[in-house]
């Protein structure tokens, strides 16, 4: 009996399953697979929360930034003044033009290609910036789509609520008017001996 109990503790005993360990060198076990699986997906999910996450500016970023900002609406408003400056003060915008006409055509093609790098890069922060919101919006969808659900839900069961009846009008009893006022009732024979005496004699 001993040794029975002996090799059932040896196979199966403290915390431990020789048949187990045993059949998972051949086979993987499948819930450890599909445990590491979801401890996968979650760190994928989280790094990608990460990766999409405002990230907090400091001064420099903010101030660099804003000067990032800058070069386009000098451009426009740059060209514009020129324009209104040829209308109002010709010779003045006639001796600018020339001292640009002295300007090298390697500078030119420097120029060209500074400005091209600096839409190019600005093109590609702002797309970077929306595709990162159009990934907090998709982030977002579950939610949005449970509050719809509970909402829809919330529509259906008012509508099947059962209404209640309107009362029925009741006819209104008829009032008892009593009698009639009588204008002028005059004498009433036998209502009092002792005024029919009086009126006898009068």
């Amino acid at each position: 009996m001993g040794l029975k109990f002996g090799l059932a503790n040896m196979l199966f005993g403290v915390g431990r399953n020789v048949i187990t360990e045993t059949a998972e060198v051949f086979r993987v076990n499948a819930e450890a697979a599909d445990q590491r699986a979801a401890d996968l997906q979650r760190a994928a999910l989280e790094q990608f929360g990460h990766e999409f996450a405002h990230p907090q500016r400091c001064l420099f970023d903010r101030l660099v930034d804003g000067m990032n900002r800058l070069p386009r609406p000098f451009l426009a408003l740059g060209t514009v003044f020129l324009l209104v400056s040829a209308m109002v003060d010709p010779i003045w915008f006639s001796s600018r033009m020339q001292g640009i006409a002295l300007v090298p055509e390697p500078l030119w093609w420097l120029l060209g290609a500074i400005i091209s790098f600096y839409f190019g890069s600005r093109y590609q922060a702002k797309g970077q910036e929306f595709q990162r919101s159009i990934a907090e919006t998709m982030a977002r969808s579950p939610t949005v789509l449970e509050n719809l659900r509970a909402l829809d839900q919330l529509g259906k069961s008012a509508t099947a609520a059962p209404r209640q009846p309107a009362a029925p009008a009741t006819a209104a009893a008829p009032v008892d008017p009593g009698p009639a006022p009588v204008s002028n009732p005059g004498p009433v024979a036998g209502s009092n001996p002792a005024l029919d005496a009086w009126r006898s004699t009068q």
